[in-house]
Parts: C-alpha cells; sequence; structure tokens
C-alpha cells in the first residue's frame, strides 16, 4: 500500500562499467527491488525520490540509464495537478462531506399513523428544525415538549439523531371508543316502497311476512310488545328486512361543450432543491395562459442514499378553450361513465336486478333517466317516543 503512494519506477541500466555503477548504488544505499543482470544490462526497481541520484550515478560512470514509471496513485495525482477542476471538485466534496455531517440531510418520522408527516414536519418548521439545520442549533428537549403541545393527537414525542438523519419518534393518543346507544328503544320503519322477500326478526314483533308490499314509513319490526297479562316491554328493535323496490336517477349533458384543447407548445424548466431552497435553472416566465403541469424530483444519490440536493424537472403542456360539438353516441358514453360512478358510490349495499336507460335529447341537452329495480335491506330505525 505504501508503494502505491510513494510511486515506482523501473530502470534498465547498459554501458561498460555496469558492476561499478551497480556498486555504487548499493553503496549510496538507494533501495532496489528485483534486481538482476541479463545480457549485459541491470535491471531494478526504486522508487520516486531516489531517481534523481541514480541518474547522477549513472552519468558519472556513463552509463545509459531507462525508467518506466508504474501507474499508482500518486501517478495520477502528479499528472493531473494542473487540472484544477479536479482540484476544486475534491475540496467541494471534502467540504460538503464536513457540512452534511453536521447538519439535517433527512428527517425521519416513526410511529405516526393517523397524523401525516406534512403536520409534523410542519410543526418542527416553526420549530427551526427543517434539513440544513445543524444538530448542535436542536435544543432536543424543548424541541420534544413544543412538539407535544403543538400537533393534536399526540401524548409523546422524542428525538435523536442517527448519522445525518434525524429521526422523530411520536406515539399518538388512544382515542376512547365511542359508546353506542344499542339498546334505545326503537321501532323498524320502511325506508321506501318495497315488496317484502325476505326478513330476519333478533328482537321486537314482525309485522310484515314475505309478500306484503309496504308504503315508506310503514313498521316493519314493533318494538313494543305485550304479553298476556298486558304487560307491556320495549325493545330495541334487531332484524334485516329485505325487499324489492324502485329507484331513478338522471344525467344531462351538452352536446356543445367547452373543453380544454392541448395546442402541441410545450416547455420543460428545472429547478435545484438544495434543502428549502428552491433555485431555477432558466431565465424568463412561462407565458402560457392555460397550461397543465407536471413535475419529476430526481434526488442526487450517495452510495445509495438521498440526499437533500435534487433536480426537479417542471414539464408545462398549453391549453386553449374551445368549443366542441359531440355526437348523440359521444355524449352517452360519457354519461354512462357517470351512471357506473354513481351505482358504485350510491347502490354497493343493494343488487341491481334491473337497469333500463332511456335518453331524452332536449333543446341542445342530452338526458339519461335510469330507472333502476333494486333488492335490499329497507329498514329505517325510529325512536319510540316515552312519555
Amino acid at each position: 500500500m505504501r508503494d502505491r503512494f510513494r510511486g515506482s519506477f523501473k530502470i534498465n541500466a547498459r554501458g561498460r562499467d555496469l558492476y561499478g555503477f551497480i556498486n555504487a548504488v548499493h553503496e549510496s544505499r538507494i533501495s532496489c527491488f528485483k534486481q538482476y543482470v541479463s545480457r549485459g544490462s541491470f535491471c531494478a526497481e526504486v522508487y520516486r525520490s531516489d531517481l534523481g541520484r541514480l541518474r547522477d550515478i549513472a552519468e558519472e560512470h556513463g552509463i545509459e540509464l531507462t525508467s518506466y514509471e508504474y501507474d499508482t496513485l500518486s501517478t495520477e495525482v502528479i499528472r493531473r495537478r494542473r487540472r484544477f477542476g479536479l482540484v476544486i471538485g475534491l475540496v467541494l466534496v471534502i467540504a460538503a462531506s464536513l457540512y452534511f455531517s453536521g447538519t439535517v440531510v433527512t428527517i425521519d418520522i416513526q410511529g405516526n399513523e393517523t397524523i401525516s408527516d406534512e403536520t409534523i414536519l410542519a410543526a418542527l418548521d416553526e420549530l427551526d428544525i427543517r434539513r440544513g439545520t445543524p444538530f448542535g442549533q436542536i435544543n432536543y428537549v424543548n424541541c420534544e415538549n413544543q412538539l407535544q403541545l403543538m400537533v393534536n393527537g399526540l401524548s409523546w414525542a422524542g428525538m435523536h439523531r442517527t448519522g445525518h438523519r434525524l429521526v422523530v419518534e411520536v406515539t399518538e393518543v388512544v382515542e376512547k371508543p365511542k359508546m353506542l346507544h344499542s339498546r334505545i328503544p326503537c321501532n323498524l320503519v320502511a325506508a321506501r316502497e318495497a315488496e317484502i322477500v325476505y326478513t330476519t326478526v333478533l328482537d321486537g314483533q314482525l309485522m310484515h311476512k314475505v309478500g306484503d308490499y309496504v308504503m315508506r314509513g310503514d313498521m316493519l319490526v314493533s318494538g313494543v310488545t305485550r304479553d298476556d297479562t298486558g304487560h307491556t316491554t320495549l325493545h330495541h328493535a334487531l332484524g334485516t328486512i329485505n325487499g324489492i323496490y324502485r329507484d331513478e336517477a338522471a344525467f344531462t349533458g351538452e352536446l356543445v361543450q367547452e373543453r380544454l384543447v392541448p395546442t402541441g407548445r410545450t416547455d420543460t424548466r428545472r429547478r435545484l432543491r438544495l434543502f428549502s431552497l428552491d433555485i431555477p435553472l432558466y431565465l424568463g416566465r412561462n407565458d402560457y395562459e392555460l397550461r397543465g403541469e407536471e413535475c419529476v424530483v430526481k434526488p442526487m444519490r450517495v452510495f445509495g442514499n438521498s440526499l437533500p440536493i435534487s433536480i426537479a424537472r417542471y414539464s408545462y403542456t398549453e391549453y386553449v378553450r374551445t368549443e366542441t360539438e359531440l355526437t348523440s353516441e359521444e355524449l352517452t358514453d360519457e354519461l354512462m361513465q357517470k351512471v357506473y360512478i354513481y351505482e358504485k358510490n350510491f347502490l354497493t349495499d343493494c343488487e341491481i336486478l334491473e337497469r333500463e336507460v332511456t335518453p331524452t335529447e332536449k333543446d341542445g341537452t342530452l338526458t339519461l333517466n335510469v330507472a333502476y329495480r333494486l333488492k335490499g335491506d329497507i329498514c329505517e330505525q325510529r325512536e319510540i317516543l316515552i312519555k
């Protein structure tokens, strides 16, 4: 390893007074390695620091001396000593390493489930803790106490340093479960007009059987029962009453619509993100009145670890407002997408038996009237008022 830093040369010496040259080299205590004599030539390896003295001895004895330098670390440094960009880059790397070793490069939040990282990072920012903050300026005990007071829902917070990372560990408050009033006396009534197809009663008295057609508000399961002696008991009626019922929905759209259409013009801007700084790497402004924006952030990595230095690439697409005339078929397809979204959001608790779609076109608009035949639970709780 030492030879890699010192540098070494392979020499080849030829001449009449060869052995006198060899003896003079040994007497001068020049370190020679792998030396041998072959066909009137003396070959050996010497350090770079001894090459000058070796040439002086060769000149005194009339020896022709040739040398070849091995590729070593010191050789590369000497060859590139005038390349100031490498020197400046090396200095910057060393300075960055020293700087990052004493500052917060990343903030790692652990233990939060319901509280978002953004909420905790915002509170830390108010405490002057962010990426780029020197570790020596952080009062851990005070910041831990302040963080619990600033963020609702935290019961404990702790911070410690791990290398260039600031680890923030939190424990959230365990909410007391809500008490459900499941024993309040109530009846089950029909929430809509329907034909009963299935009944299950867990508590209370069934008032209708399968096959009956009930109106909205009719009693399905009574929470008031009487025994043979005339004693009245109040219940929290429980049960499942499924019925077949009808429902309707309407979806309307205009045949001539104003929409945003891309013009084909695009623009790309880059920004250098250094800790909390956002430095533009471009000149001028984007003059698109209406535009779509897409951002891709590529962080710099060293040995697989992300640094707080990244390049944000913003892609802009210009749009203009234009009036677009749709055909009935195109608008029907768009409205049917709304129908499917409506069913996914509001009809998941029931079974769709039939769906009848009736389109109506009038005054430049198209309306889809959707008639459903559904099967599902029709029960609705209604509290029993007691004097």
